[in-house]
């Protein structure tokens, strides 16, 4: 016979389960990924929405990205509506 304590059985927990109740392996974490300013306010505006995804869920995510890809479209858009500068006449007009 021993006179050596048996260690205790590893307590059984489900797979892929924590033992810390507190864990949340899913909770939302700021990537803190820089973004630089470019100058253009309403450019500037739409990749800070960006931010706002840092406090979601995945999921909630695509909504977020929807939302700037459209605002950067709507803000490409624009500049291609904006008029220039007056083109110089063509040499085929006829002055007055």
């Amino acid at each position: 016979m021993s006179d050596a304590v048996p260690e205790p059985e590893p307590e059984e927990t489900e797979p892929g389960a924590h033992p810390d109740p507190g864990y949340e392996p899913a909770a939302p974490a700021p990537l803190d990924v820089p973004r630089t300013p470019t100058g253009n306010s309403e450019v500037d505006a739409r990749l800070a929405r960006l931010a706002d995804a840092d406090h979601l869920a995945t999921d909630g995510h695509v909504e977020v990205y929807e939302d700037v890809h459209r605002g950067l479209r709507d803000a490409l858009t624009a500049l291609d509506a904006r008029p220039g500068p007056p083109a110089p006449p063509s040499p085929h007009e006829h002055r007055s």
